[in-house]
C-alpha cells in the first residue's frame, strides 16, 4: 500500500510540475526549473498518444492478413500507446521503470521483438519471419506489461505450469 502511494505521489508531483527537493529530473528531463507543458497539456499529450496506438493496432487487424503491413501498423501501435505514459511520469521516470531490475529483461527481450518485428518487416519482407517476431513481441509486451502488476508474472507462471503439466 505505501508503495502504491508513492507511487501516486510522484505521479501527482511530475503533473503538477513540483519542485524536486533533492535535484531530480523533472517530466521533460529538466532540473531545477519548471516543465514546459502544463498538466493539461500532458494529459492531451498521453490521451492522443494512447488513442494513436489504439488506432494503429485496430488498423492492424484490418489488414490481419498482410504480415508485413500488420507488423508495421501493430508495433506502432504499441510504441505509441507505451510511450503514452511519458506524458504522465516523465519519459527520465519511465525509462527508470523500464530498467529496474524487476523487468529488465523483459524491457530487453519487448525491445528486441519490436526490432526484429520492423526489421522483417521493413528490410527483409519475409512473412514468415515478421509472423514469429509479431508473436514473440505480443508475449514479450504481455510478460512486460504484467511485470507492473504485484505477483501477475508468478500467477501467468504457475497458471501455464498447471496447464501444461502432462502428467497424468
Amino acid at each position: 500500500m505505501e508503495r502504491r502511494r508513492t507511487l501516486m505521489g510522484r505521479i501527482r508531483q511530475s503533473l503538477s510540475c513540483g519542485g524536486d527537493e533533492d535535484g531530480e529530473e523533472d517530466f521533460l528531463g529538466e532540473s531545477g526549473g519548471s516543465c514546459s507543458l502544463s498538466p493539461l497539456q500532458r494529459m492531451y499529450g498521453f490521451a492522443a498518444c494512447l488513442v494513436s496506438g489504439f488506432a494503429c493496432m485496430f488498423l492492424s487487424l484490418i489488414v490481419f492478413f498482410k504480415p508485413i503491413k500488420f507488423a508495421i501498423l501493430f508495433t506502432f501501435g504499441n510504441l505509441f500507446a507505451v510511450g503514452s505514459t511519458a506524458f504522465l511520469i516523465g519519459p527520465s521516470e519511465q525509462l527508470r521503470l523500464m530498467t529496474d531490475p524487476v523487468r529488465i529483461y523483459a524491457t530487453s527481450i519487448c525491445i528486441g521483438s519490436v526490432l526484429l518485428a520492423l526489421i522483417s518487416a521493413l528490410l527483409i519482407h519475409s512473412k514468415i519471419l515478421t509472423l514469429i517476431a509479431i508473436i514473440s513481441e505480443i508475449c514479450a509486451l504481455t510478460w512486460y506489461s504484467l511485470s507492473y502488476v504485484p505477483f501477475a508474472r508468478r500467477m501467468v507462471s504457475e497458471l501455464i505450469i498447471c496447464c501444461c503439466d502432462t502428467e497424468i
